[in-house]
């Protein structure tokens, strides 16, 4: 740690000191600041000749910084650097001929970008005698006439059913979305693939939000009538509470359906939430394999029952099951995700009384269904 001496007067105390040393802690200026009271203290033992040779500053330049010192109360923030930017500032003269032509061709031509505009302007501003612009101005210029909002823009509107208003729908606000990079999971619940598959059969539309985590393979799904970013939610919230793991990072693709209500449910569950880049697919494989996987087993022979969802995914759970308790995986050493996850993260001991087989209380004779309940290590089983 830097000491830092303050040299317009006595700090009695070390609570004093810490006071003034507390005050550029962590200040965006320390560095500089730090800087100004080393040479003020070069001024003090060695003088103005000195201090000019080694700093080369001047001796009003030093009394400035100490002055502010003393009318700050000798608080040493008051030696970071003001604001340089100038008072007045130089602003744009667009002739009013070449602003109301850039405006007249981009109400002709919407989204006409300066390269386009550039060589009819040129020719329109010899005709007229008026001296013309490059390309690079006609570009800031269409920024100075968006701005002042002259440029005409392309406002979508959406009808409220209800009250029968119109209302404008404004673009979403662009942020920064995390990357997974070089992100590598190495333990269960470290990755989770998230993803939707639109399912239309018969004439009804169903959506079916699905998840895998890496690691170990466990999957999960479940339908819901719409791909709302209020569903996605209420699915986010099933799995974190089934999956027999701690969640800790997810990675979906860049759909509506986990923006809004989704993203604000990863930031209330300290979820780190990855996003794909644009039309890489790739980057999902685990999930894409499962949705095919699912799609082939289950989906395409269930389809009747997709006009109640509460029908289709109590089916769907009894898939699961199996899916997660017996059905082996290649990537995983041919054993089921659950038997997989006992094995090599929770159970030191093997066994091959995992779960008992039971048969089911409602459907055909021939329909088995896992009796088990996926709980974590920590938790008690019933």
């Amino acid at each position: 740690m830097k000491q830092v001496y303050v040299v317009t007067g006595t700090v009695k105390g070390y609570y004093h000191l810490m006071q003034y040393v507390e005050d550029i802690t962590g200040h965006p200026e320390q560095a500089c600041i730090e800087k100004r009271l080393e040479i003020i203290q070069f001024f003090e033992k060695y003088g103005k000749e000195a201090t000019e040779i080694a700093y080369k500053k001047k001796r009003s330049t030093i009394f400035l910084w100490k002055q502010k010192l003393k009318k700050a109360g000798g608080k040493l923030s008051a030696l970071a650097p003001g604001d340089r930017a100038p008072k007045n500032k130089r602003h744009r003269v667009i002739h009013p001929f070449i602003a109301n032509y850039i405006v007249g061709y981009r109400t002709a031509h919407p989204r006409a970008d300066k390269v386009t505009i550039t060589p009819s302007l040129i020719l329109a501003c010899k005709k007229a005698g008026i001296k013309p612009v490059s390309e690079s101005t006609v570009g800031r210029i269409i920024r100075d006439l968006k701005e002042r909002g002259r440029l005409p823009k392309n406002s979508r509107l959406r009808l409220n059913g209800e009250t029968g208003k119109l209302k404008e729908i404004k673009p979403r606000q662009a942020f920064r979305k995390a990357r997974r990079k070089g992100f590598h999971p190495n333990q269960p619940g470290d990755l989770v693939e998230i993803d939707t598959v639109s399912i239309f059969a018969d004439g009804i539309k169903r959506y079916m939000f699905t998840a895998i985590d890496i690691k170990t393979r466990f999957a999960f799904a479940y339908a819901y009538k719409s791909n709302s970013s209020a569903n996605g939610k209420d699915f986010l919230n099933k799995f974190t509470g089934i999956a027999p793991f701690p969640i800790r990072h997810i990675q979906t693709d860049n759909g509506s359906e986990f923006l809004k209500h989704f993203a604000q449910s990863c930031l209330d569950n300290d979820l780190v939430h990855f996003f794909n880049y644009p039309r890489h697919p790739q980057s999902n494989g685990h999930i894409e394999r499962f949705n095919r996987t699912s799609q082939e087993q289950f989906v395409d022979w269930y389809t009747d029952s997709l006009d109640d969802p509460d029908v289709f995914n109590r089916n769907l759970m009894n898939y699961l099951i199996w899916y997660n308790t017996e059905k082996p995986h290649r990537g995983i050493g041919k054993l089921p995700p659950m038997r997989y996850y006992l094995e090599k993260f929770a159970a030191p001991e093997k066994s091959n009384m995992l779960w008992p087989l039971t048969r089911a209380s409602h459907g055909t004779a021939n329909n088995l269904s896992l009796g088990i309940q996926f709980t974590r290590p920590n938790d008690s089983t019933t």
